[in-house]
């Protein structure tokens, strides 16, 4: 059977991420993927989840209270500045990402994700990601401004070095008004020129 979009996400990060491994939610919004991520990691793992809204900072805060997770670092900030939240000194590596872009559901759907921001943090991730890790995207575009990030993102995903990156696209073509689609970017080597 297919699997749905959300469904397929999750099952590639399942087939990257090793438990007591560090990954990102890079938009935690209502906290499902980084419920995901915490149990998919156990308890020493760590999950970084980002969000700039505090709606969904709480949101997440109160999915993980009730679900006794503790190994998630919450932080109300833009996902372009992740590696402010990694040790310059320290390699530490990344063994995975997940991004839903867009806007929060059930919010302000003027405050949405952006090209500029999506794509350096895409960037910044994929220099600090171990060798056979995995970034995957959740591209809604059916929005104002989707559009636009959904063709930055493209573009710069487009000349990904094939010798250092998979990058897959997965979506249903038959499904009326902008369905979601995804993109999944691998690693192949460790370390990048």
């Amino acid at each position: 059977m297919l699997k749905g979009i959300l469904n397929y996400a999750h099952y590639l990060l399942e087939e990257t991420i090793q438990s007591g491994e560090k990954v990102i939610d890079a938009t935690c919004g209502n906290g499902n993927d980084t419920l995901f991520f915490s149990k998919l990691v156990g308890e020493n793992g760590h999950v970084y989840a980002f969000d700039i809204q505090d709606q969904a900072i709480a949101n997440t805060r109160k999915v993980l209270i009730n679900n006794n997770c503790s190994n998630v670092s919450l932080i109300h900030d833009s996902h372009e500045r992740i590696l402010d939240y990694f040790p310059k000194d320290k390699n530490e590596e990344i063994a995975g990402a997940i991004f839903n872009l867009g806007y929060l559901p059930r919010s302000d759907k003027t405050v949405i994700t952006t090209p500029d921001s999506t794509v350096t943090a895409v960037d910044a991730i994929l220099n600090r990601l171990k060798k056979d890790g995995l970034v995957v995207l959740v591209v809604y575009h059916g929005h104002e401004g989707g559009k636009e990030e959904k063709e930055g993102l493209l573009k710069y995903l487009l000349q990904l070095d094939q010798k250092q990156f998979n990058v897959l696209r997965y979506g249903f073509i038959n499904q009326k008004n902008d369905p979601p689609f995804i993109l999944a970017i691998q690693k192949k080597v460790l370390k990048l020129k």
